[in-house]
């Protein structure tokens, strides 16, 4: 398993966050919680379905990845904590990518997502029935987007969905 100590020493507080926004938004829980956020942080990396965070920056980094993400995206945790999360889409898709992004900071979630996402070896995939839900603090602060997913097809080169 990947060293849970590249993650930055806020990380299992910004993964409250994470699932008490989804919580919020979505109306259910992501997982069972531990109780604790160090297990809850554990927990969720080990998680069998995508889940990716990135901060609030005008060109967000990505903040969490577990490692079912990772594999899909074929890196290692420290160079998917120092990736733009636009760069996980083919240049071709950003436009709607950043569209997607806009609805869910008005909105608050979205559950339907489907596109297209590239792995860093150039793999494409396609994901579908892909929930994002904006992470807010306990002072009601943006902080960040989050993404859930477990249906994706890989694509064969030229292949479209």
């Amino acid at each position: 398993m990947t060293d849970l100590a590249s993650f930055a020493a806020d990380t299992p507080r910004f993964v409250r966050h994470l699932l008490d926004s989804y919580r919020r938004w979505v109306g259910v829980e992501l997982m069972e919680r531990t109780g604790t956020e160090p297990s809850d942080l554990e927990q969720l990396f080990a998680l069998p379905v995508v889940v990716v965070s990135h901060d609030a920056q005008d060109d967000p980094i990505f903040k969490f990845g577990n490692q079912t993400a990772l594999d899909l995206w074929e890196l290692r945790l420290p160079e998917f904590l120092q990736m733009p999360s636009r760069l996980t889409a083919e240049p071709l898709h950003r436009d709607e990518r950043a569209r997607l992004l806009q609805r869910t900071e008005r909105d608050g979630y979205v559950d339907d997502y489907r596109g297209v996402r590239i792995s860093s070896r150039g793999r494409r995939f396609y994901i579908e029935q892909a929930t994002i839900w904006n992470i807010v603090d306990d002072a009601d602060t943006y902080i960040g987007q989050a993404a859930t997913f477990d249906h994706w097809t890989f694509l064969e080169a030229g292949e479209t969905p």
